[in-house]
This record gives C-alpha cells, structure tokens and sequence, in this order.
C-alpha cells in the first residue's frame, strides 16, 4: 500500500464504499471535507470515547475507531482525483493497482454497532477475578487481581504482592489497565487526543 496519488483506478464503475487513510488524528477533518467532495455519496467515520489514568487523573479521550482511516461511497473513476487531493486526506487504499472495496455489508454491520451520529463510549469493564496492573500512584507497575468492584464510588478493591505478601488495598478505577482483550488495550502506548 502506498500513498501515490498518481495510481489510476483501474476498478469497475458505480459507487461503492472504500477505505480512506488520512492523517492521523484528524480523521473527523477529513470526514467533513470529504462530505463537501462532489461525487462522494457518503462518509463513514466511526469515533469512540474513552477513559484514561493520566499524570493528571483519568481524562476522556476522543478518537476514530480505525486511527488513520474512514469509509467514503464514491465512484472510483469519477471521483478518484478529487478524493485523493481532499484536505486530510493521504490517499485511498490500494494494493498494487487495485483498491480495496469494502463490502456494503460490513459497513453496515459496524454502523450497527456504531451510528453515524453517535460517538460511542467505552468504559474499563474491570470485574472480579480480572488480572490488571496499576498505572499510577504508590503501587504503580504491580501487578493486580480484582477482588471486588465497587461501583458507587467508582473504586475498586485489589489484591496485590507487596513486601512478600498479598495485600488488598482499594484504587480508583482509572488508575487500572483495561483487562487482556479488552477494545481499549490496544492503544496502551498513550493518549491520543483529549476531548475538549
């Protein structure tokens, strides 16, 4: 995949949805620009909201669900130069000459999950018997089991080895990594944009 803007399509005509890379933490920009490109038919740009343990306290985050990337339904031959020279915009998927098509059924399928309109929110879903770590604070960088959540408060008790011993000491949620698995474990490298 390259980012050539000079790569003539080389696809079937008619509209059909396709993967376009942007600019990293501007996806939403691009999505909007896009919208106002004569021939794109729509743009589908899925954003979550998330909670992170920073140095500050837990902060909301807010991001595209695919970094770097939306969906756009243009036509290919139609559409092609001005897509490709979009503001925000890097260029269109492809591999070799030909650029990926995303099936209509699986833009839909995220749209399901994820409307247009919404920004979906995702919460640490810490329970009992989960193994964490702490990310802040005196006990940062032990490792943790779950031993009781305590949602009112927004804490949760742990049992952690300290000094040779299992001890069980309470902590605020956000100062625990999301548990193996989990959708927002992935980008444990750091926040990405802190929402306003």
């Amino acid at each position: 995949m390259t980012d050539e803007p000079s790569i003539p399509p080389i696809e079937m005509t008619g509209p059909a949805w396709y993967c376009v890379r942007t600019q990293t933490k501007h996806e939403h920009i691009a999505a909007g620009h896009l919208a106002t490109v004569e021939g794109v038919r729509e743009v589908y740009c899925p954003r979550i909201k998330f909670r992170r343990a920073t140095r500050r306290g837990p902060v909301w985050f807010l991001e595209a669900l695919f970094p770097g990337y939306l969906f756009a339904k243009f036509d290919l031959m139609e559409a092609f130069k001005a897509v490709t020279y979009t503001p925000g915009v890097r260029g269109i998927v492809h591999f070799g000459r030909r650029h990926a098509v995303v099936p209509e059924a699986v833009i839909d399928g995220l749209r399901r999950q994820v409307r247009d309109d919404e920004i979906k929110v995702f919460d640490e879903p810490l329970k009992a018997g989960d193994q964490t770590e702490v990310l802040a604070g005196p006990f940062a960088g032990l490792q943790a089991v779950v031993s009781r959540v305590l949602p009112a408060r927004e804490r949760i008790r742990i049992l952690l080895t300290f000094l040779g011993r299992a001890t069980e000491v309470e902590v605020a949620r956000d100062l625990l990594r999301p548990p193996p698995g989990h959708p927002l474990r992935a980008g444990d490298a750091g926040p990405s944009r802190r929402e306003s």
